[in-house]
Order: structure tokens, then sequence, then C-alpha cells
């Protein structure tokens, strides 16, 4: 049951609470939580490929990355899912290259973060209000510094050494 649980929250990208999961599904069985917990993440990784990460140990709050190697051309990911994972990999190239913060100046409002790919960060004392931008804890886990520079270079037709600061990060 858990298992289905996590998988459905996971169709939204939704990052899965520790307690939406205590009430959702383990509700009676609290005290056997880690054992069931395991035995999910177990599943999950031997059947669909899928790794169960805590990306939030104060507030016990996980995501699902998947093992699976999507940006290879024969993996069946769908395509709405590569559009946004493509769009998503510019944005966090950008930020990366720009020193792993955006700002952004126009104050315009902006949709919470709920995939936690990007955190937002309101700058404070500023009017019109504006904000900074930074990777979030789902891409933290879900890429690399060096994957994204590596894409850059791809792009930029360059060697990641091209970029000897963003180089250095990305291989720390």
């Amino acid at each position: 049951e858990l298992v289905q649980y996590l998988l459905v929250k996971d169709q939204k990208k939704m990052p899965i609470k520790r307690l939406d999961i205590l009430k959702n599904v383990i509700r009676e069985y609290k005290g056997a939580y880690t054992e069931i917990i395991n035995r999910a993440g177990r599943t999950l990784q031997e059947v669909f490929g899928l790794q169960l990460v805590e990306i939030d140990s104060k507030h016990r709050t996980y995501i699902l990355t998947s093992k699976l190697p999507c940006a290879e051309r024969n993996h069946p990911c769908r395509a709405k899912e590569k559009v946004k994972m493509g769009l998503l990999t510019v944005i966090l190239s950008f930020i990366f290259m720009k020193g792993n913060s955006v700002k952004d100046s126009e104050g315009s409002h902006h949709p919470p973060p709920q995939n936690r790919y990007l955190e937002i960060t309101v700058i404070p004392l500023t009017d019109p209000p504006q904000f900074n931008y930074h990777w979030g804890p789902r891409a933290l886990k879900e890429t690399s510094k060096k994957d994204i520079l590596n894409f850059v270079a791809k792009v930029q037709g360059k060697t990641p050494k091209f970029w000897m600061s963003q180089y250095n990060e990305a291989m720390a």
C-alpha cells in the first residue's frame, strides 16, 4: 500500500511527508514505520528503478528519484516529462553558471516551488519585492553540477574546463 501511495504522490513531483505517510497509509502500525519504509524503498528500487530519498531530515520529507538513465535515447520516458526536464535543466544550468543564485528584479508574482527543484527566497527590504533563485533539494539529489556543466559545455561546443570556476566547483 505504501509503494502505491508513494508512486501516486510522485506523479505530481511533490515531496512526500512522513506525517502524511503515517496518517494516510501506516495508521495503526506506526511502531513499524522504519521497517515498512525500508521495505517500500527496496521494492521501489527493485521493481521500478526508483530510490526513496530523504530531502529534509527535520520535517522527514521524501522524494522518489529515478535510477534509470532517462537522458539516454532509448529510454521510454514520456515526452511531456522530457520537455519539463529539459526546461528544468536549462534553468538549473543558468543558475549554476551565474554563481548558484539568480536574482529576479521584476517583482512579479511567483508560485511556490512545490516540487522542490528550485528554492525561491525573497530579498529583504526590496520594493517592489525581488527574489533569489537557487537549486532546491530535489535538484541537488536528482542531478549534479558536473552533469549540468557537461550539458552547458555540449550546448556551447566547448569543454567543461572552459568555465574553470564552475569546473572546479563541479569536480569538488
